[in-house]
């Protein structure tokens, strides 16, 4: 039987060209059962509003495999933190922003406590190099909060469309893998 998986964007959300949407499709020309989530007002989030709509789709939708993308890391951080939700067979936390982040359309969201139970059998945390919302050391301090693996990316930005993440071929491998 093959797993469900669940794609969660960040902030502004993760359409064309962004490897998020790429992946989606890639999975589902498989007739793998994927959901790309979209998230109310994206480029406006609301915490509390995002906290609902992803507790109501898990409870739905029921995933094994989650990749969240940026802001999504921090969403799945809040959920985890008020212990409301199943716990998933792997978790790829992918480009998350600092936990201090500053950004004002997003102070909401911010600070952040790493939470105590990722709620995933398995984590992987993947962070570049020149990433402009996470240093080197904010993801190093992450990784040993969490106490999980990371996959650092050399100059790869923030990990999206803009950074050349279009088609990102090793996440699919990687994804299908766990398949």
């Amino acid at each position: 039987m093959k797993k469900k998986v669940l794609l969660l964007h960040g902030w502004g959300g993760s359409d064309f060209p962004h490897w998020q949407s790429w992946l989606a499709g890639e999975l589902a020309k498989d007739y793998n059962t994927v959901s790309f989530l979209k998230l109310s007002n994206f480029d406006t989030p609301r915490l509390a509003m995002w906290k609902e709509e992803l507790q109501e789709h898990l409870s739905d939708f029921r995933p094994d495999i989650v990749v969240c993308h940026s802001l999504a890391n921090t969403l799945w951080f809040h959920v985890c933190n008020d212990g409301s939700i199943d716990e998933v067979q792997k978790l790829y936390l992918v480009a998350p922003p600092s936990l201090n982040c500053k950004i004002e359309e997003l102070k909401e969201f911010f600070p952040l406590n790493v939470p105590n139970n990722p709620h995933a059998k398995e984590v992987l945390l993947i962070t570049s190099t020149n990433d402009p919302y996470m240093s080197e050391s904010e993801a190093k301090d992450l990784q040993e909060k969490l106490g999980v693996p990371m996959k650092v990316l050399q100059n790869a930005g923030h990990i999206n469309a803009d950074s050349g993440y279009g088609e990102w071929t090793w996440i699919l491998q990687e994804i299908k893998s766990n398949m």
